[in-house]
């Protein structure tokens, strides 16, 4: 579920994102081989929930991948290796119950309506991962961004690292890291950093406790259910 329609979110991303997509996927490239691969292995089924215009899971290497928005300009940016699901997020997934190793999912939960589409939400990410299962999800901090958090027009939904990790704690999932700081903000309007030193960057945590605006939260569905008190 998106508080703005299909057509709006086409409209807003297009504006919005067309002047940087080359450089944005230049960044993924980056971040994905640097950084989020270690989550994922070869052999794991994938799901970029909210996937945009695809920079994560053109990248990531695993054996299958799926992608889901409600953005109809999505698809033309995704391989042929992708599957597209365009659909709500917060009703049932068109995914197989315990089907998934990873969910991701960047900038996203953000533009979900309320508490009540999100929790919803976490239910699917849920029911579809396998046990031992991972969701990994950044987006903008509100304790670090007060006001700027409200510069974009389809934000509506505040968290930070803290209340996100308590959802996903309440809904049965174990937090396996928790950073309040990772990446900067935004590339929107900002200027483009060679390659080089965003490698630096993820090299350097003690620059994200400076820099970074985003947090970083990976959860893990428990092996053992039962031991985790999970409905």
């Amino acid at each position: 579920m998106s508080a703005n329609s299909a057509r709006e979110l086409q409209k807003i991303y297009g504006a919005r994102f067309a002047q940087n997509l080359a450089y944005r996927r230049k960044v993924w490239n980056v971040l994905v081989p640097s950084f989020f691969q270690k989550y994922v292995a070869l052999g794991d089924a994938v799901l970029d929930l909210g996937c945009g215009y695809g920079e994560f899971i053109n990248t990531i290497r695993c054996r299958q991948k799926l992608a889901m928005d409600l953005n109809p300009d999505a698809p033309k940016y995704l391989d042929s290796s992708v599957r597209f699901l365009e659909q709500d997020c917060s009703s049932r997934w068109q995914v197989e119950d315990a089907s998934l190793q990873v969910v991701f999912t960047s900038n996203f939960f953000e533009h979900l309506p309320d508490k009540a589409a999100l929790g919803r939400t976490l239910d699917e990410i849920y029911r579809c991962l396998a046990a031992g299962g991972k969701l990994i999800a950044m987006g903008p901090n509100l304790k670090h961004l007060p006001g700027k958090y409200w510069d974009f027009w389809d934000h509506h939904l505040p968290l930070t690292e803290i209340s996100l990790s308590e959802g996903l704690s309440n809904r049965g999932f174990e937090i396996v890291t928790r950073l309040g700081k990772f990446l900067p903000y935004t590339m929107v309007g900002q200027r483009e950093y060679p390659d080089i030193l965003l490698k630096l960057y993820l090299r350097f945590p003690m620059a994200w406790r400076i820099m970074g605006k985003q947090f970083l939260i990976v959860a893990a569905k428990p092996r053992s259910v039962s031991a985790a008190g999970a409905n």
